[in-house]
């Protein structure tokens, strides 16, 4: 067994009915795309994204008229699974949205108009007992700290969040997460790494803007796996150009890679060579595509050579391992059955559900 990431310690936040932080779990996040004023639309994806794992979900609040759609929204999930308001530019919105039950409210105080402004959203917060996330991010970096560091780079993301923080901890409040989330893997790996080391804080991780699921889980898994390896972050967000369930699944992959969480299969499969005498491809996707609702913290691998496969996954807890026209099922590295090509696949799914 793989020892566990020594994490970095931090507050304790409460949102909603899950904490994070400390040693709490790391949650896994995600945002709908819906109209949030389409409160049917957006409830039903919020079902999605929750059935898929996610445990944390931010909507955003665009305009005041759309606080009465956010409001019950709240209402049909209170108690459920968290709703963040994501709110931008009107303080007066991240204000409604709290005496409206918001579990969290995310702003990034650098547009949404001076401390003043801030003020009237940490004692919203402060009165309904709610948390916020300080959301600092490449793309709306405050112009002073632009000057100051001639463009965007880690220390002005840093200096931004330590500047809010010290604010919010002026005021008294205390319920604080951050995030400093930059397009840029490098940038957006030395900024954790530096806040990291300044507040004792829970830490919101994100590539933002990583594009579609070809490029953006890549950058995700890198930036995001990196801290996370290192031990720190508190929970974090996927952000893909996509459905998105999509975060979810692969904010769960990447978890189950560094062996910090685990959430239905884990898939192990050989990435195919010369000694290959089958569709070891096609097999591997029938493999993933048949586990993939299936709720089982187990480890399955399917490779393509009889003569190693069983003994390279022998961490596995089930598998098959394929020959010329035929195969072998084995359990923990040790072969049970010889097959047909044919049988593999619904003898290997036969044999999943009685574990």
């Amino acid at each position: 067994m793989v020892e566990p990431f020594k994490r970095r310690k931090s507050r304790v936040v409460k949102i909603g009915n899950i904490a994070i932080g400390g040693d709490m779990p790391i949650a896994v996040q995600s945002m709908t795309n819906t109209d949030t004023n389409d409160v049917e639309a957006t409830i039903a994806q919020i079902e999605r994204l929750k059935e898929a794992g996610c445990e944390i979900v931010r909507v955003a609040v665009p305009s005041r008229k759309t606080v009465e759609a956010f409001k019950k929204i709240v209402d049909h999930f209170k108690g459920k699974i968290p709703i963040v308001a994501d709110v931008h530019f009107d303080y007066k919105i991240a204000v409604m949205c709290a005496d409206a039950g918001a579990d969290k409210i995310r702003i990034n105080p650098g547009n949404i108009g001076g401390f003043e402004k801030v003020r009237e959203v940490i004692a919203s917060a402060k009165a309904n007992g709610i948390p916020i996330r300080i959301g600092v991010n490449s793309g709306s970096l405050e112009m002073d700290l632009i000057d100051k560091y001639g463009g965007v780079n880690a220390d002005a993301l840093v200096e931004s969040a330590v500047r809010w923080v010290r604010f919010f901890e002026d005021m008294g409040f205390y319920d604080i997460v951050i995030s400093v989330k930059s397009a840029y893997v490098p940038q957006m790996i030395e900024a954790y790494r530096k806040i990291a080391q300044m507040v004792e804080y829970p830490l919101h991780l994100g590539v933002t803007e990583a594009g579609t699921p070809k490029s953006g889980i890549i950058k995700s898994a890198i930036g995001i796996g990196t801290l996370l390896a290192e031990g720190i972050g508190d929970t974090f967000r996927v952000s893909l150009t996509a459905d998105p369930v999509e975060e979810v699944k692969a904010a769960w992959e990447i978890l189950k890679a560094l062996q910090i969480r685990t959430k239905g299969v884990m898939l192990i499969a050989c990435p195919t060579c010369g000694r290959t005498k089958i569709d070891l491809i096609s097999l591997a996707e029938k493999v993933e595509k048949a586990l993939e609702g299936v709720n089982k913290n187990i480890k399955v691998a399917v490779m393509g050579c009889e003569v190693n496969g069983p003994g390279e996954a022998r961490e596995a807890d089930i598998g098959i391992a394929a020959g010329k026209g035929q195969g072998i099922l084995f359990i923990k590295g040790k072969p049970v059955k010889r097959l047909k090509e044919e049988e593999l696949l619904p003898a290997l799914l036969e044999e999943i559900e009685k574990l």
